[in-house]
């Protein structure tokens, strides 16, 4: 089932008397109770500003945003939960007193103690809110996100400068949440993030929607082939021209349709095969594919 329906998103900004920048261009895209959604793409690809139109933070210039076949208004606000990328939380109350804190602003909310064992905060719920790591803070912030018991819950880049473990914990999380029948807006600039937890992606540049579907669908769209790498050292110049194969970071990157033919042919080159590596296509690749960089430049 659909919960969000956007059609036809413009959202553009007058700079002065001359000059108008739609950071938002004519965006379409649906998506589906109960999914972790991501909206994926560089600084000033125009994701920030769909997210807050979806949020109602701000309006549209034109098109409609449409939650569950109806306009959106300010009832949403009832229903959606935010984590920002951002938030200060006061010093000097411990982790239950904040929670305690903001249960008091709204008239229905999740019973607390699920809300500890869902987002794990069960050991340090007695900590203040200054003494927190990050990855504890992360969590209490999306505690506070779903303190409302939302249907849609957006997260903006919400494992940005965790450490490795931490960031995977997180990721536990947002399948918890999915397991409550919520849906998930995602914005991240890790795309094993997005791989990992995402059941769809759509992929935004210089404002305009450019790619949509799942993680597989669009692998499976845009990629043929298995990457082959070996150290550029270990590779004769004649070989690389001949055969066209590229030189990223230091090795040569070999495309292949048939691994076992392309090994069977180095092989028989006598081309070293120490440090080689074996690797099939991922989001990585398709965001540099699509939008000719990385997702984090």
């Amino acid at each position: 089932m659909t919960i969000i329906t956007v059609n036809n998103l413009v959202k553009h900004y007058q700079i002065n008397k001359k000059n108008i920048v739609k950071a938002v261009d004519g965006v379409s895209f649906t998506i589906k109770a109960g999914h972790c959604f991501g909206l994926l793409g560089p600084n000033g690809a125009g994701k920030t500003t769909t997210i807050e139109i979806l949020e109602g933070i701000i309006s549209a210039s034109s098109g409609e945003v449409l939650y569950h076949g109806e306009a959106l208004n300010k009832n949403i606000a009832s229903k959606i939960g935010i984590q920002f990328q951002h938030t200060a939380l006061q010093d000097f109350l411990t982790v239950q007193e904040t929670l305690n804190l903001f249960s008091s602003f709204y008239d229905h909310t999740i019973a607390q103690q699920t809300l500890v064992e869902m987002c794990d905060l069960q050991d340090f719920l007695n900590r203040n809110n200054r003494l927190l790591s990050g990855g504890q803070k992360q969590r209490l912030l999306l505690a506070l996100a779903l303190i409302n018991d939302p249907d849609i819950v957006f997260l903006d880049e919400p494992t940005t400068g965790l450490d490795p473990q931490a960031r995977r914990n997180f990721w536990q999380l947002i399948k918890n949440i999915k397991a409550q029948h919520k849906t998930i807006i995602l914005t991240t600039h890790y795309m094993d993030e997005a791989e990992h937890v995402c059941d769809e992606i759509a992929v935004m540049d210089k404002g305009k929607l450019i790619e949509q579907g799942t993680p597989p669908q669009l692998l499976q769209k845009h990629f043929s082939d298995i990457f082959i790498y070996l150290p550029k050292a270990q590779v004769p110049n004649e070989l690389m021209i001949k055969n066209n194969w590229q030189i990223i970071d230091k090795q040569v990157e070999i495309k292949s349709k048939n691994v076992e033919k392309t090994l069977t042919y180095l092989i028989e080159k006598q081309v070293p095969l120490a440090g080689l590596h074996v690797k099939s296509a991922n989001l990585d690749d398709l965001f540099l594919k699509l939008t000719g960089h990385s997702l984090r430049d």
